[in-house]
């Protein structure tokens, strides 16, 4: 295994963003909010360069090559986050028991999956904005780590398992239920 001596990654910071490093802490302040994240646990070095991010790590192996590039994609997405914000859009899909899905507070609720009675609820996160129509659902916010994964949590919270999965004939997986919430779509919001 053969070791670089010095790895590094820049990161342009827009004009109307600002970006401070304290250590291995990392904030981001822009139009939309600010986002702080700590990569204390990362054999890396972040410094600011003037108007740009410097990622960087001495005598790097494959693995610290990669996580220079993994911290550096990170900043790239809070700066984006705090200038643009992060949207998740989430199809509702049923056959036969149409799903009803609600914002309540800061829980979201579906209600009527499978023609249960029963009702999946879910915790929004603070900094997230959830908004239904009669097909989908739309999460917004800037951090995209907590959009995507409140995203993946509802559409986890509809997965089937295990004997849930067995269709109507008997078999597992084929033509059975599809019923369910799918992310279909990310995007930008500005």
């Amino acid at each position: 295994m053969s070791r670089q001596p010095y790895v590094s990654e820049v990161v342009e910071v827009p004009s109307n963003v600002k970006v401070e490093v304290v250590g291995s802490r990392v904030s981001v302040k822009g139009p939309l909010g600010a986002l702080e994240r700590d990569f204390g646990n990362v054999p890396v070095i972040i410094r600011l360069d003037g108007n740009t991010v410097v990622v960087e790590s001495h005598f790097a192996g494959r693995r610290e090559k990669a996580l220079v590039g993994t911290i550096a994609g990170h900043i790239r997405n809070m700066i984006t986050g705090v200038t643009r914000g992060w949207r998740y859009k989430l199809k509702i899909v049923y056959s036969h028991f149409p799903i009803s899905v609600k914002v309540q507070g800061n829980q979201l609720v579906i209600e009527n999956f499978l023609g249960r009675r029963s009702k999946i609820t879910l915790e929004i996160p603070k900094g997230i904005k959830v908004s239904t129509t009669k097909d989908d659902i739309v999460v917004e916010g800037i951090d995209k780590e907590l959009v995507s994964q409140f995203a993946a949590n509802i559409e986890l919270a509809t997965t089937l398992r295990g004997e849930e999965r067995i269709s109507p004939h008997g078999r597992e997986g084929g033509p059975g239920v599809l019923d369910g919430i799918y992310v279909y779509a990310f995007e930008n919001i500005k």
